[in-house]
């Protein structure tokens, strides 16, 4: 097996801890609360700090490790080690200020990011947002730590700090239900410190050193400083899109906020389960690529990485969109969730899983633009799909309700994905896209055919087995793994070439087992 191969495989057994803890998290928080008004106070809230760090602190921490790479590679470890506490001491002193300025105009920020928040709504949602804000800082030295980790080969640590972050939340949701709502918010943010606590020594494991030298008009920053405006800029319309999408939820009453927030939760879990595992190990590789000039290699990558995505996301939209009614059902509607949250929430699950294998394929081409230091055109092309997905929010909230803020966003991602393969193929000519939409045709077809097939059995085996909860989970367990045969049967037929790769590694691991036992 690859480094790459082995590297995949722990960040997703790290992801896959974190995320389990994370359902089991929001299982817990369904439970007690439901789809209630406290539960819509408690998602909004506790996305202020991530929303800011996923803007701030993404953009450092993706431009920092081709950075890190370069200066390690081309002036040595010590001169890396420099850069890396110049950046972190940075990163502190933005993320204060941050801070503080979000403690002092905390009623602007809700009423822009739950403007149909009022009374007793809103001034909880004051009190929570001042309670969490800290976490920006913790928040923002956490990135940085997981990317310093990352671009030093390590990627299962940054993988599991999810685990102490889930913990602590389920215990302060079980406090709060019991005593006083304002635990919650007391444990999100001893949650978000925990993320950077538990990476520290392994930091120093891996030579890190602390030291106070800040410095902005360090050569490197100045350099990396022409590439965060537009980054910026791409990461925050990103973050708008959800924040947009949360503001008009907001405005719909009591339930639409979580039913949203339940269902996008199952597709993240996807995405950092199998997505970000694999970006994570594969962005350092292609700034090495860049660097190196091997364009070949990069070609490759690109089209290996993508068909890979797509091949293991595409038949789980799938998957989600049939059963989707059942799978919300099995991991939510208890205690406090009823069935209209259950229908409700698989609803916008259904709506965003058709745009899954867009978000998944627009990662991979972000960090190809990033590795090759462009980061102008995710921004443009993210401006365009931000502006297409107000405008159907706006469009179709009137008509649908809260089921078009998921649909619009999905139609934004694939409009997003179109034009960075467009813009691609413009920067770098010929990139293999031909023999990833050659896949991705196959792995429809396929996925397709499961879908109709999962849905079949599904429906056959819940009305012999019964209704109950365990048979139900028989009867969804059986159905997928149906679903999953045939699927990987239809692969195998069509010829996919990620397959034949597959299978080459499987004979040859085969042939060399049979040859030590000999």
């Amino acid at each position: 097996m690859s480094n790459v191969a082995k590297s995949t495989l722990w960040i997703m057994v790290g992801t896959m801890l974190s995320k389990v803890l994370g359902f089991f998290r929001e299982i817990v928080l369904a439970n007690f609360y439901g789809t209630s008004s406290h539960a819509d106070v408690f998602l909004v809230t506790l996305n202020i700090p991530g929303l800011i760090i996923a803007v701030i602190g993404s953009v450092v921490a993706t431009i920092y490790i081709p950075k890190y790479i370069e200066i390690k590679e081309n002036l040595g470890e010590n001169e890396a080690l420099k850069f890396t506490n110049n950046m972190l001491n940075i990163c502190a002193v933005m993320a204060i200020i941050i801070a503080i300025f979000g403690l002092i105009f905390t009623k602007e920020f809700i009423d822009i990011l739950a403007g149909g928040f009022e009374g007793d709504k809103f001034n909880t949602a004051v009190t929570f947002t001042k309670i969490m804000m800290p976490g920006v800082l913790f928040l923002s030295v956490s990135k940085l730590l997981s990317s310093y980790l990352q671009a030093n080969d390590s990627f299962t640590v940054p993988a599991l700090i999810g685990t102490p972050y889930n913990i602590i939340i389920i215990i302060s949701i079980i406090i709060s239900a019991f005593t006083d709502f304002k635990f919650l918010a007391i444990g999100a943010v001893i949650a978000m410190a925990s993320q950077m606590i538990f990476q520290i020594p392994f930091a120093f494991k891996k030579s890190f050193k602390y030291s106070k030298y800040f410095n902005l008009k360090d050569q490197h920053i100045k350099e990396l400083s022409i590439l965060v405006l537009p980054m910026l800029i791409s990461s925050s319309i990103s973050q708008l899109n959800i924040a947009v999408d949360r503001a008009l939820a907001t405005t719909l009453g009591d339930g639409p906020v979580s039913a949203l927030n339940f269902a996008s939760r199952l597709n993240d879990f996807v995405m950092a389960l199998f997505v970000a595992s694999i970006i994570t190990v594969i962005y350092p590789k292609l700034s090495k690529l860049s660097n190196s000039d091997d364009k070949e290699g990069f070609r490759n990558t690109i089209v290996k990485t993508s068909n890979s995505i797509i091949l293991i996301v595409l038949p789980i939209a799938v998957g989600a969109i049939v059963l989707a009614e059942p799978i919300v059902r099995i991991l939510f509607q208890r205690g406090q969730f009823d069935v209209e949250s259950t229908h409700m929430t698989a609803v916008a699950l259904r709506l965003y899983s058709i745009g899954l294998i867009a978000v998944a394929v627009r990662d991979v081409l972000n960090r190809t633009f990033y590795s090759l230091s462009d980061t102008k055109t995710p921004m443009i092309n993210g401006s365009i799909a931000l502006i297409i997905n107000i405008i159907l929010n706006f469009a179709l909230i009137n008509v649908i309700g809260y089921a078009g803020l998921a649909l619009s966003t999905s139609i934004s991602s694939i409009l997003t994905v179109m034009l960075l393969f467009i813009s691609l193929k413009r920067k770098q000519g010929y990139f293999g896209g031909d023999k990833i939409i050659k896949t991705g045709l196959k792995s429809l077809i396929a996925s397709i055919i499961m879908g109709v097939v999962t849905v079949i059995s599904y429906t056959n085996l819940y009305s012999i087995i019964g209704s109950s909860k365990i048979e139900e989970i028989i009867a969804v367990s059986i159905s997928v793994l149906i679903g999953a045969l045939i699927y990987a049967l239809l692969i195998v037929i069509f010829k996919v070439d990620e397959v034949n790769l597959a299978m080459d590694i499987i004979k040859k691991a085969k042939n060399k087992i049979i040859k030590n036992k000999r």
